[in-house]
């Protein structure tokens, strides 16, 4: 395999697994792939394909497992005669390489994260960068991921991602925008921009916060309507940032800051560098200045530090600041992470999961009663899909994949995937929406 495979007869599966920003390096690859005449499929479950390339994860215990599980699957396939090559990339390969050679040998060959030349040239195939910036899109035709910088410059005691992904690194805004421009020309109409730390963004190439500059050239990109801004530290937040989204009417008011915990004593054993006098100081701010505008976060339970005490501060945080939505992690000790080495890892995982699921508790409380206020309201709604009797569609208020859906009954309108049409919202569950199309 390792040069001049025939590659009329080479199909190869690439299976992404863990984060966005893991999508977007996998259809780099594809483009890569596809620009050799490689015939290329994503994430396909079967055996059919004789080569597999699985793009992993290695953020937290349970991505990791799940990357390993899906190894050693393939690998069985392998023993079996199924498939041929099993290579595999990304974060738990970066992070773990010695050890999965030493474990899980049938690889064909292990590559980090930043090896996609190396792996394409270990395929006998011809690297061409012409292509950087391309990727050949494995998300609906409609929306795309934008990753606006590598890497990350923050020290949070439990996160591994500096040590995997290197530290910060932001992409030129020219060739954010060029990429853009060509997202759009083959239809994109939603662009959800990603990073480690979108705030970050231009510090290093600019020697300033860029985000909203950069925000203001991607909104006058012809035929983008909607820009999604995903992971915004709340930590030295940009002053102008809420100014350029209120301003800009394709720029959805949405924001994703994840926040982490509430309790003054975990967020600086998290060495967060924010406090919980600053967490609500800046929620009261963005929502004074964008009133209506969607804050979703991301929590931790079960940080060394947190307490009966440190948990109840917590609750109150997610009770009294009423989130539009909400996600959770349980902790896990990741190994060489600040917290791993400073920190003994004392809460049982039971106590972990009980933690969160009693947050989620509250969050759908917090969920119904937002989503019944919106009964009666109309919404323009973007049409992903069908799934059954029901085409399913996402407001500016939801990301895809980890947000609501609104749910509309086929009642012969054919509706098209990828357009916008306007909805009145007819009832409402916790986390998804039913409606009717208003023509």
């Amino acid at each position: 395999m390792h040069a001049n495979p025939d590659k009329k007869k080479l199909t190869i599966n690439i299976v992404t697994l863990g984060c966005s920003k893991n999508v977007v390096d996998s259809e780099v690859l594809l483009k890569q792939l596809d620009s050799n005449n490689i015939h290329v499929v994503h994430n396909e479950a079967s055996f059919a394909s004789k080569t597999v390339i699985i793009n992993t994860c290695g953020f937290i215990s349970d991505a990791k497992q799940e990357s390993v599980d899906t190894i050693l699957r393939f690998i069985r396939a392998k023993e079996q005669g199924d498939i041929h090559h099993v290579y595999v990339m990304g974060c738990l390969s970066e992070r773990y390489k010695p050890d999965l050679e030493k474990e899980i040998p049938n690889v064909d060959k292990y590559f980090g994260v930043n090896d996609l030349k190396q792996i394409i040239e270990h395929l006998g195939l011809n690297f061409s960068r012409n292509l950087v910036g391309e990727r050949t899109l494995t998300t609906p035709s409609h929306y795309a991921y934008l990753k606006i910088s590598e890497g990350c410059d923050r020290s949070c005691a439990f996160c591994a991602i500096p040590i995997i992904r290197g530290r910060h690194l932001s992409k030129p805004m020219e060739s954010i925008i060029n990429e853009a421009v060509s997202l759009a020309e083959k239809g994109v109409k939603e662009l959800i921009l990603i990073a480690q730390d979108l705030t970050w963004y231009g510090l290093d190439l600019y020697k300033q916060q860029a985000l909203p500059a950069l925000l203001e050239k991607l909104s006058e990109v012809k035929g983008i309507e909607w820009i999604r801004l995903h992971y915004a530290y709340p930590a030295g937040f940009p002053k102008d940032l809420v100014r350029v989204m209120k301003e800009r009417a394709n720029i959805c008011k949405y924001l994703d800051i994840p926040f982490q915990h509430a309790s003054d004593k975990v967020l600086k054993m998290m060495l967060r560098n924010h406090s919980q006098e600053q967490n609500y100081r800046l929620i009261e701010s963005i929502r004074h200045e964008m009133p209506g505008i969607t804050l979703r976060t991301t929590l931790m339970t079960g940080h060394p530090g947190e307490g009966a005490r440190e948990f109840d501060e917590l609750k109150r945080f997610v009770s009294e600041v009423r989130f539009d939505r909400l996600g959770i992690f349980t902790y896990s000790a990741e190994e060489n992470t600040a917290a791993a080495i400073n920190y003994n890892d004392r809460i049982p995982m039971k106590v972990k999961k009980a933690r969160a699921d009693e947050l989620m508790l509250i969050q759908q409380g917090i969920s119904k009663e937002l989503n019944n206020n919106k009964i009666g309201s109309l919404i323009k709604v973007l049409i992903d899909g069908r799934e059954g009797e029901y085409y399913l569609g996402r407001s500016e208020s939801d990301s895809p994949e980890v947000d609501h859906e609104i749910l509309i009954a086929d009642t012969g309108q054919n509706l098209s995937t990828g357009k916008f049409y306007r909805v009145r919202i007819t009832s409402a569950e916790e986390f998804d929406l039913y409606g009717e199309i208003v023509v």
